[in-house]
């Protein structure tokens, strides 16, 4: 149990950090869609698809899989920000509340996209 924990805690720092460095490097568009958040759950629907299907497969073993489907992709995706992005969007003018629900419905479907992606991909790897 106690190794879980480190390795969830280890993997959710290193999400996090390129969660981080992801946003500081990502454009702001004039819109408002908050492509930085976007971007960080489609990378991280995608990369937990991939391990999934490894581990699904017995690629990866479950250490690797707690570091880094749980902890890694954990730290990366943050569903907080999504909703807060959608909220402060919706509140600030017609056209924001637009651009709120393009938002969600764009993350939702490129989202469940990038995991059966992945899912794909790490399906059809060879061992």
């Amino acid at each position: 149990m106690i190794n879980s924990i480190i390795l969830v805690f280890i993997g959710g720092a290193l999400g996090a950090i390129i969660r981080e460095l992801l946003m500081l490097g990502t454009p702001h568009l004039a819109d408002g869609f908050p492509l930085d958040i976007f971007i960080a759950n489609i990378a991280a629907a995608f990369l937990l698809g991939l391990t999934a299907a490894l581990h699904t497969r017995k690629v990866i073993s479950e250490d690797t899989n707690t570091l880094v489907g749980t902890g890694v992709m954990g730290g990366l995706s943050t569903f907080s920000s999504f909703v807060y992005g959608a909220v402060v969007l919706m509140g600030a003018s017609t056209q924001s509340a637009m651009v709120a629900i393009l938002y969600v419905l764009i993350s939702v479907a490129v989202g469940y996209g990038a995991l059966v992606l992945g899912m794909k991909c790490g399906a059809h790897r060879p061992r």
